[in-house]
């Protein structure tokens, strides 16, 4: 797939990415591996559990993704893609805040989404499962690592503790005494390792103004990208861990949000497909207008950037080192049980009486069964939700 396909399928996706980190793993499972199938199921596995290791993995996947098929720049250019819807909604969003200073009312449609996504998470991991769990210890390493989730310990950990099983007992054993050739070919097509934008949208607060009850005054985009580029390198274990840490650091410690603005700032990051470490670009867009947002941005998401091109580049070499293929062996199963595990702990806050239950049901149904693309899935929930039929 040539490097302008593959970034417009990065910007659909990014469009379309409510539900956080796996509702959006899922998503590129499906249009990239089974629909396209631009990459084998495996190797798309082994880039999810890599980019657990630091930052926002759905992030990090489409750094895997575009890396493997087009190089270091096809990953920068397929995750500045992916992210490139969020951060024009949560800019937009950010400016009727703190305009306004109010949340627009989006929460009903919202609230349709969810029981689609638990759809879309439990179809990605039958898919996942189907190809990585073909053995019983595979099987038993995908439930522990659903145990591991459900009791709320540490992805990382997870899928350590997995990939070290892996090294002691073997590939062969893990995974069985064949691997099944894939059903479907895989395409080849990998290369070498001062205006406002809106009326009243300023691109920068003038010096002093003060938005939700904080001064502005004396932030640089110097100091804006230092805070958040230590924060980075921090950032383990999802968007959610993210939320304290912020917190302390911009609340608590440096003064620049106060305790609403943050509380809504995550609010918004919530209401945007994406992941919820947008809560930077709110932030940043506070401080220093649409430049604060974009260096908050990119400054948090540095880190895990910059250790997952390098990781992407040595994989295809280090993939084929037997160590590393019983490692791996070890991991991919576990990532299963991590996807099936994202769906139950969101099920209790996405799905509310037999409306949600159902609708997660159909979608099922529709995604699996008669082929629906997920975006005419997520419309539909949107719909009934904004009608108040699912809340």
């Amino acid at each position: 797939m040539s490097l302008p396909r593959l970034i417009l399928h990065f910007l659909r996706i990014g469009a379309i990415g409510f539900g956080g980190g796996m509702a959006v793993v899922a998503l590129m499972e499906r249009e990239l591996v089974r629909e396209r199938r631009v990459m084998d199921a495996d190797e798309f596995l082994h880039g999810v559990a890599l980019g657990q290791v630091l930052g926002p993995f759905a992030v990090n996947a489409s750094v895997f993704v575009g890396s493997r098929l087009h190089g270091p720049l096809g990953g920068l250019a397929c995750a500045g893609a992916f992210m490139a819807p969020s951060l024009i909604l949560v800019i937009l969003l950010s400016w009727l805040y703190f305009t306004l200073h109010a949340i627009p009312a989006l929460q009903g449609a919202i609230g349709g989404l969810g029981p689609v996504v638990i759809a879309l998470i439990l179809g990605a991991a039958w898919s996942m499962g189907a190809k990585a769990v073909r053995a019983w210890p595979a099987a038993v390493l995908a439930v522990l690592a659903l145990g591991a989730s459900l009791w709320k310990v540490s992805p990382v950990a997870t899928l350590m503790v997995a990939g070290v099983v892996g090294l002691v007992a073997g590939k062969a054993r893990v995974s069985g005494p064949g691997k099944q050739p894939p059903t479907t070919p895989v395409e080849s097509t990998r290369s070498g390792g001062g205006a406002s934008v809106l009326p009243g949208l300023a691109l920068v607060p003038g010096p002093g103004a003060a938005v939700g009850g904080v001064a502005l005054g004396g932030v640089t985009l110097v100091s804006l990208a230092w805070t958040f580029l230590k924060v980075g390198f921090v950032f383990f274990g999802g968007g959610f861990v993210l939320v304290p840490v912020l917190r302390q650091t911009l609340v608590d410690n440096l003064g620049w949000l106060s305790p609403k603005a943050f509380i809504d700032g995550v609010a918004i990051s919530n209401l945007t497909p994406g992941p919820i470490a947008v809560l930077a670009t709110f932030a940043g867009f506070h401080l220093r207008g649409v430049p604060g947002a974009l260096v908050a941005t990119l400054s948090l998401f540095a880190p895990a950037l910059v250790l997952m091109l390098v990781l992407s580049y040595h994989y295809g070499r280090l993939k084929e080192g037997r160590r590393a293929q019983d490692f791996l062996a070890g991991v991919t199963p576990a990532v299963v049980g991590l996807v099936v595990g994202a769906a139950v702990l969101l099920a209790p806050g996405a799905l509310h009486g037999f409306a949600g239950w159902g609708l997660t049901v159909l979608s099922v149904l529709l995604l699996t069964r008669l082929k629906w693309h997920p975006a005419v899935a997520l419309a539909l929930g949107a719909a009934l939700g904004a009608l108040g039929l699912v809340r």
